[in-house]
């Protein structure tokens, strides 16, 4: 199994990556027939057995690993320029994650499931206002 971690350019919180992919969501229906969030890349990862049905991807948030997304599949696919790239297709769960700061980083980076940070309920963090603490939590080193 092989994870993935992608900056989330634009986006300043996790509220808004939910807001911004629930939004676009019935655009992707139509494409995949069926209720997924799909992100474009240009390339398509090498290590696709090991990341389709089994890894994830790890969403970067103002230079922070905030969730991660279930990765369904990676499709092939044709931009508006003709040019060959990838769909990655992904279940719509965002799964918060224990936060862990990360520096910038171009496109995307394969990720070792024993670097990725827990989620946030297997580390001991219940909902509501424990994202915040956990995530200075991992700013001073603690988790």
């Amino acid at each position: 199994m092989m994870h993935i971690i992608k900056l989330c350019v634009g986006v300043a919180t996790l509220e808004e990556l939910e807001s911004y992919r629930e939004e676009r969501a019935h655009w992707w229906g139509a494409d995949y027939g069926e209720n997924v969030h799909v992100h474009r890349t240009r390339t398509m990862p090498k290590r696709r057995a090991e990341i389709e049905g089994q890894g994830s991807i790890y969403w970067v948030i103002s230079g922070v690993i905030r969730c991660r997304q279930p990765i369904l599949r990676l499709a092939e696919a044709v931009d508006e320029q003709g040019l060959g790239c990838c769909d990655i297709i992904m279940a719509p769960d965002m799964v918060r994650t224990i936060p862990r700061p990360k520096s910038p980083f171009q496109g995307w980076r394969y990720l070792d499931p024993k670097d990725a940070p827990a989620d946030l309920e297997h580390g001991g963090f219940a909902d509501g206002g424990s994202a915040e603490l956990a995530e200075e939590l991992a700013k001073l080193g603690l988790i």
